[in-house]
């Protein structure tokens, strides 16, 4: 009945205990390769990251002008795109080797450990029960060897004794020997019986248990260790598809950010970007006229013709350097792209811009004849040095506007000391105000010069509306205010290069320092009487109180409402009403300002 009941066990093979150590020890040998072969499934996974995210850096643009155009191009932002993604793609592989390491190659070396500990003790206990076992054998083999030996020697000792008991001749004395001899044999014959007969019982009851309780429960532990081997192999392998299988949603997502960056590639977009970056904003070449070289009447008029015409390309024609139509040879130059000589030049300017502009284009011509670095890109098509200007304006107003935010923020601090000289030392703020001062009236004055370069470039360009290219930073005076002798009108203050505004008179450019607008506003030109009633474009409500003790400033409360007639142009000053006849200047950055949506750069802002 044990049998049956124990017949899928490994009891019932309990004779097999070599065959059994055997199979388990290739079963744990089972469990190294697999964790070797993970191993090296891991190895691979990294293996093929590393190659994928060096292949995306290896493709990635490089930081120079060249990558800056090719970035504007759809396709190959889209290829960009591609390269980030599939770098995540190369993360998630990593996320593969990781979690391979962690939930299979870890657990599975520190379980083959604690395997090859659990099957050395089961077989060492099974040893034992060998061991004693034979040793019981041993015992009772003995003991059955000396009761033969005995059994043997009494029949030997009753047949001398018989023998000597015939024999007449035989003494009376030497029966009697020969009777006692034979009866000691025949007590250790019995002697013996009884101990080989215990040691039988003994065997038997120890082969009993051995075969039916010891064996069995060293296998029953032996089967169960086999088994829990067997299910954590399940368990690896299905954690082996499952770490795959987690990764999926977001190889899929990068998948699909590289299928959406290729659906938005535009070729009409590529086309026109085209157009944007390499036109050259040039008219074409006029028509060549036709010399006669028959006539030697007709030879010399064209040879006068062309004199003439070589006095007429020194006149200005919108480009102060030379620059071939493509595909026209020097010889037939356009009569619009020259290289006029720098006095005529000159001459042009200071009888048509403001002085200030004749001497930056003085300065700017004498570099270029002396090699100097090109900072007006005077070295571009017209269209292409526009846009290179532009761009340079926008990034000097974003850095001026950090400026402005850093000295407003400062200028609150020192503020909240001087209420509250616990908090701080106003004058610890002064050095640092002083110094984003100074960094503004840099910046301020390379927006002029960057801006008086921009103005000459879309003056000499063809018919353009360029108010939308115009800085915020930059106002420039009205024709009609501008006269040949480069005096300028001003209806608003206009910050210089170090700190103040400009004005001319007598001819001459004057310089007036421009104090700092956190301790003493600008003196005004007092000219609002003379003006037009500007419009309202839109309201503002006072932050702050401002006393406007200069000239052409104005007083607000704090929480007061005001029109708006004229917005900050760059240098942090608002034109403000607040009735018909009271008007002035206030900082902007004392007033919240609200503009009409009909108003220049519809907009809130602070």
């Amino acid at each position: 009945m044990l049998e049956e009941r124990m017949g899928d066990c490994w009891s019932c093979i309990k004779d097999q205990f070599d065959n059994l150590e055997k199979h388990t020890q290739w079963g744990i040998e089972f469990v190294e390769k697999y964790t070797k072969f993970v191993k090296e499934r891991s190895e691979i996974e990294i293996s093929y990251a590393k190659q994928i995210r060096n292949l995306s850096k290896k493709y990635q643009p490089k930081k120079n002008s060249k990558e800056e155009e090719e970035s504007k191009y759809t396709f190959c932002r889209a290829f960009l795109t591609t390269l980030n993604e599939l770098n995540d793609y190369a993360g998630q592989h990593e996320v593969i080797a990781e979690n391979l390491t962690s939930l299979i190659i870890t657990e599975l070396t520190r379980y083959l450990q604690e395997l090859k500990t659990e099957r050395k003790s089961h077989f060492h206990d099974g040893r034992k029960a060998q061991q004693h076992i034979e040793s019981s054998w041993k015992q009772l083999e003995s003991s059955k060897r000396r009761f033969e030996r005995d059994c043997k020697e009494a029949d030997r000792a009753q047949q001398y004794f018989e023998k000597m008991d015939a024999d007449i001749n035989v003494t009376k004395a030497d029966v009697e020997k020969a009777r006692q001899q034979a009866q000691v044999r025949h007590q250790m014959a019995s002697d013996s019986k009884s101990d080989y007969s215990s040691y039988l019982q003994k065997f038997n009851q120890e082969q009993t248990e051995h075969y039916y309780t010891i064996i069995p429960n060293i296998f029953q532990k032996l089967q169960d260790m086999e088994e829990k081997r067997i299910e954590r192999l399940s368990v690896c392998m299905k954690t082996f598809a499952d770490v795959d299988r987690q990764v999926l949603p977001i190889v899929g997502k990068c998948l699909d950010g590289m299928t959406k960056a290729a659906e938005s590639i535009e070729p009409k977009t590529d086309s026109k970007q085209v157009v944007e970056s390499y036109k050259s904003g040039f008219e074409p070449p006029g028509d060549v006229e036709f010399e006669d070289y028959g006539q030697a009447m007709k030879r010399t008029a064209s040879e006068t013709s062309l004199s003439n015409t070589k006095e007429g390309k020194e006149k200005p024609t919108g480009k102060s350097k030379g620059k071939l139509w493509p595909f026209i040879k020097n010889k037939n130059k356009s009569p619009k792209q020259h290289k006029e000589p720098l006095s005529h030049r000159l001459n042009d300017f200071m009888t048509s811009k403001p002085k200030m502009h004749c001497l930056r284009s003085l300065r700017r011509g004498l570099s270029l004849k002396l090699g100097s670095g090109p900072e007006d890109f005077s070295h571009l098509p017209p269209e292409q040095r526009r846009k290179k200007l532009q761009g340079k304006l926008d990034e000097l107003n974003k850095d001026i506007q950090k400026e402005m935010d850093q000295r407003d923020a400062l200028t609150k601090m020192k503020d909240v000391y001087v209420k509250n000289p616990q908090m701080g030392d106003p004058a610890s703020v002064d050095p640092r105000l002083a110094e984003i001062s100074q960094n503004i009236e840099k910046l301020q004055f390379e927006v002029q010069k960057f801006e008086g370069w921009l103005a000459e470039v879309e003056e000499r360009m063809p018919s353009k509306s360029d108010t939308h290219r115009r800085s915020g930073l930059y106002e420039t005076q009205n024709s009609t205010t501008v006269s040949n002798n480069c005096a300028q009108d001003r209806e608003r203050p206009l910050s210089s290069p170090d700190g103040s505004y400009t004005e001319e008179q007598n001819s001459e450019v004057q310089v007036k320092a421009q104090p700092n607008p956190t301790t003493t506003a600008p003196e005004f030109d007092d000219e609002f009487d003379d003006e037009e009633v500007l419009p309202t474009i839109g309201t503002c409500k006072a932050l702050y109180p401002f006393e406007g003790h200069n000239e052409g400033t104005i007083a607000v409360a704090e929480g007061e409402l005001l029109y708006v007639i004229e917005e900050d142009k760059g240098d942090g000053w608002t034109r403000v009403r607040r009735n018909e006849d009271e008007e002035g200047y206030v900082p902007t950055s004392y007033i919240e300002v609200l503009l009409e949506t009909n108003a220049k750069g519809a907009m809130t802002y602070i």
